[in-house]
């Protein structure tokens, strides 16, 4: 079988997200306006589409013979369209990044699952995307919670789907994820890297949206009862490299992760025996087994605040552990006070 190109980091499509709905909510306010309005659009082109072809087939008496018709060559296209697509797979005619970012796969398959639970199971709403670079490089940092990463795959459908300009997340993960089978070769497939400063600077000085979660496994893998707390930043490395490639810092909140695996306990033993951070008990696993690891449906709402320069302080501050530590404090009190101003907004965890 042949080997997959590989292509520079600056591909020649960012792709296109999905404009984002009409829905009114409470926290829609000026970026879900800003974004409803991104012309040209998926959503918007598909919706004209489907308004010509309803005047075509009123003016057409044979309109219900020919949605038969247009059913069945559906049907043919997206056959043939898999296989091809299989073909390519099979003849490793597909292309793929220097970090191993495989588009097409991620495009085709990952994200229509993660669609799913962000626009059905957790209702998520996502606003001030206009604060996210239209085609510049940013890094987005967030909060982190909710027992395994959902908060970060559903950031990344965000950016995907309802940002302007369709902004593809490329997230950086800690050593587990890429030391775990499978799930370190597709976290490779999908986007992400290791978080280290020479691939986040990388990708920063190539135009890419990086997303960072600084609490790591002390975020996710906190108890219940503190909820909504953020965890210690580290030591502001995620600064640094956003200094030294010159790129704003957005701060995201992240509200509604925290209710989907309440952790109530750690079985410490079993987790240093399977070589996991933490093995967590929540109301329904271990208990259920697999089902118990259906995340609760909560309702989440995600919002991207006004982006922080960096190029102020110039490359040589991130050297300066004082401005470091300071800047990595704005940040963490920005989105610390985002938190409860969502919380104090949402009636009920799982009807928003």
């Amino acid at each position: 079988m042949a080997d997959a190109r590989v292509i520079p980091l600056h591909p020649e499509d960012d792709g296109g997200g999905r404009a984002e709905s009409d829905s009114s909510s409470r926290w829609a306010g000026e970026g879900r306006s800003a974004i409803s309005g991104a012309s040209g659009s998926v959503r918007e082109r598909s919706a004209d589409a489907g308004d010509a072809g309803s005047d075509e087939g009123g003016a057409d008496e044979g309109g219900a013979g020919n949605d038969g018709a247009e059913e069945g060559s559906d049907w043919h296209e997206t056959l043939a369209d898999l296989t091809a697509f299989l073909r390519r797979r099979l003849l490793g005619q597909y292309r793929v990044d220097e970090f191993g970012f495989d588009r097409e796969l991620t495009e085709r398959f990952f994200l229509p699952l993660l669609r799913t639970f962000y626009d059905n199971w957790f209702r998520v709403e996502a606003v001030g995307l206009h604060n996210v670079p239209r085609d510049s490089g940013a890094l987005v940092v967030a909060n982190h919670s909710g027992t395994l990463p959902w908060d970060a795959l559903m950031t990344t459908v965000a950016l995907h789907d309802y940002h302007p300009t369709g902004r593809q997340l490329r997230m950086l993960g800690a050593d587990v994820v890429f030391g775990t089978p499978l799930v370190g070769a597709l976290a490779r497939k999908t986007g992400q890297t290791l978080a280290c400063n020479p691939d986040a600077e990388r990708l920063l000085r190539g135009g890419e949206v990086v997303g960072v979660w600084p609490e790591g496994f002390k975020g996710i893998g906190k108890p219940f009862r503190d909820r909504y707390k953020l965890q210690r930043f580290g030591r502001g490395g995620f600064v640094s490299a956003a200094m030294r490639s010159g790129v704003p810092i957005v701060p995201c909140s992240i509200v509604g992760a925290e209710e989907i695996y309440p952790k109530l306990g750690d079985i410490r033993p079993l987790a240093r025996l399977l070589g996991l951070p933490y093995f967590p008990v929540t109301p329904f696993f271990p208990h259920l087994g697999p089902l118990g690891t259906v995340p609760l449906p909560s309702k989440w709402y995600i919002e991207f605040g006004e982006p922080i320069d960096t190029t102020a302080h110039g490359p040589e501050a991130a050297e300066d552990p004082m401005v470091v530590f300071n800047l990595s404090d704005q940040v963490r009190e920005t989105i610390q006070e985002t938190i409860y101003r969502l919380l104090a907004q949402r009636r009920t965890v799982f009807f928003g």
